[in-house]
Parts: structure tokens; sequence; C-alpha cells
């Protein structure tokens, strides 16, 4: 089985608040500032947290773990454009046909990432699929909350129930991995108005292998994984990391055995 965990980075959708809001006498950071005011208005001052449809994707990072081979990094490159980092995912869909994990990418990630396939006009058939052309997706796809194509780890290790969704950071943590490194999500905007688009590729990846390390878990109590299995596809991800041997990456590995 090919397994595919994502997770996403994003900033304000400035240009389209530019247009919904009749902003474009400002600046990208003014705009922005504008859009968060307005989301707090919205929310009673409870959030700034902007909406879905006006998140842009900044970064997708992935982990492909295959019974060949097993990879992290980062989708495109740092000047990458939105479409061409969304054609990309896709692409990987259409080559693996993966069972995708995520850490609430039902609630966040793929909403956004609808929505920007929408704005820029990403095809993506193997992933809409559901069963018109591939009897085998009317019963199991990736947009039917209850399939397992797409395995959202925070809603079923929670029931489905909202009262009972946890932090992945926490979660990692808990479990002995290394959580969140060097940055949060909140934090996202800033640096890339700094253009240090680098650190925002190299803050998700650590997002997607914490993700990718709670769903190894997650198969050992469920019984698809022996304790031994468990214990030697963990040493395969300490041997990727080591491999790659990137700052980042050796930072990750270092907290996790440490």
């Amino acid at each position: 089985m090919n397994i595919l965990v994502f997770d996403i980075e994003t900033i304000p959708d400035v240009e389209s608040g530019k247009r919904l809001y009749n902003l474009n006498s400002l600046s990208d950071k003014e705009a922005a500032e504008v859009m968060f005011t307005r989301r707090r208005q919205e929310t009673d001052g409870n959030s700034d947290f902007i909406r879905h449809h006006l998140q842009k994707i900044a970064a997708i990072s992935v982990v492909l773990a295959t019974s060949q081979k097993l990879a992290v990094w980062t989708l495109g490159d740092s000047d990458s454009s939105e479409a061409e980092i969304l054609q990309r995912f896709f692409e990987g869909i259409d080559k693996y046909t993966p069972t995708l994990v995520s850490w609430n990418g039902s609630g966040f990630d793929l909403p956004v990432i609808h929505y920007r396939s929408l704005l820029n006009g990403v095809q993506a058939p193997r992933y809409w699929e559901t069963g018109k052309d591939d009897q085998g997706f009317r019963w199991n796809n990736y947009l039917s909350r209850f399939h397992e194509r797409h395995t959202d780890l925070m809603d079923v290790l929670a029931g489905y129930q909202f009262r009972s969704v946890a932090p992945l950071t926490e979660i990692a943590t808990m479990l002995g991995f290394p959580g969140k490194m060097g940055m949060s999500g909140d934090k996202v905007w800033d640096t890339f108005l700094d253009g240090d688009i680098e650190s925002i590729r190299n803050y998700c990846e650590s997002d997607v292998l914490n993700t990718y390390l709670v769903y190894l878990r997650y198969e050992l109590i469920r019984g698809h994984y022996t304790q031994a299995s468990y214990d030697a596809e963990c040493e395969r991800v300490k041997s990727t990391l080591r491999k790659e041997d990137k700052a980042h990456l050796n930072e990750f590995l270092n907290a996790w055995e440490n």
C-alpha cells in the first residue's frame, strides 16, 4: 500500500482580499491586516484566523511511503507558483493512488486545496473520482468522510467528536516524537513577509513527519503492524533522515533520539 502524508502552510490570499473588499490601494501587508480585522469582527474578537477560501497555499510537504521507498520533501521550489504546487500534489495521487494521511486534513487542508484548485483551474480527475469511471472508487474514495482512502488522524482518533480533538504537536510529543519545531502556524505570514520561504518549507516538513510517525502508531494499535514491523518502519524513517543530512531534518532526528 502506498501512503502519502501531507501538510500545508498558508498565508492570506491578499489578491482575492483586495478584490473582494476594494483594497487595491493598499500594500499586501496592509490588505492582510484588514482581512485579519474583518475576521476578528466576524468572530466577536475570538479569532483572526482567515476563512478557508481566503487562504493561499505557501507550501505542501509530503512523506511518501511505499514498499520500495520512503521520502520526505516539499513540493516544487521556493519560487514555485501555487498552481504548480497543487499540480505536483495531484500528480502524486495520479501516479500512486495512495492512501492520503493528514492531521485535520478534512477540516482544513483539503478544503483549502479544493478552493485553491478551483481558483487556479488545476485538474485532478483521479482525486475527484467517486465511481463514475472507476467502480472501485464508489466504495472508497478521497471525498467521503467515512472512507479510508483519506485518513484524517485527528478526526479518527477523536471519534469524529469536535470536543475531543487534540493538537498534533501535543499528541506527537506525548508519544515521544519531536512535535512542532522552530515555528508555529501563526508565524508563517510574518516569515513569508520576511522572504524566508525556506523556513516555512522546513517547518511544514517537520509537521508532516510528526503526522507520519503518529500514523505508524495508529497502524500499530489497529494491528496492521506488529511491534517488530512498527519498530522497523521507525528505523526506516531515521535512516532516511540521516541520508538526507539536512540541518532541519537532523534537528528533528536529534530531538527524537535524545
